[in-house]
């Protein structure tokens, strides 16, 4: 369970949106304009993160605000930042950890 977990965080649209989240409530709008990409992409991974219970969505009027489901993710993003902060060179050149190019 926890490899699926970390690869709910590992893709980069994802991890967006949990970090935007961090600072509370954002609809779909928002986090188009701060993560940068389409609308379809925005709530396709936020159903993603919503079915796995990582985001909890709370519908007003004619709008839908998002935001994390626990403090305890919070604490995940702010330790892996701390992990970062001195790891995060190791990491970068690691070549166990290169990007592959996706499949079409």
């Amino acid at each position: 369970m926890a490899a699926k977990l970390f690869r709910g965080f590992g893709d980069p649209t994802r991890l967006a949106i949990l970090l935007e989240l961090r600072g509370g409530e954002r609809r779909v709008k928002d986090l188009v304009a701060t993560v940068g990409t389409s609308q379809g992409n925005v709530s396709g991974h936020l159903a993603c993160l919503k079915e796995c219970g990582l985001v909890l969505d709370r519908p007003e009027a004619r709008q839908v605000f998002y935001r994390l489901a626990s403090d305890e993710i919070t604490q995940l993003l702010q330790a892996a930042e701390r992990l970062l902060a001195s790891t995060g060179t190791q990491i970068d050149l690691c070549p166990k950890f290169t990007r592959r190019p996706r499949r079409r």
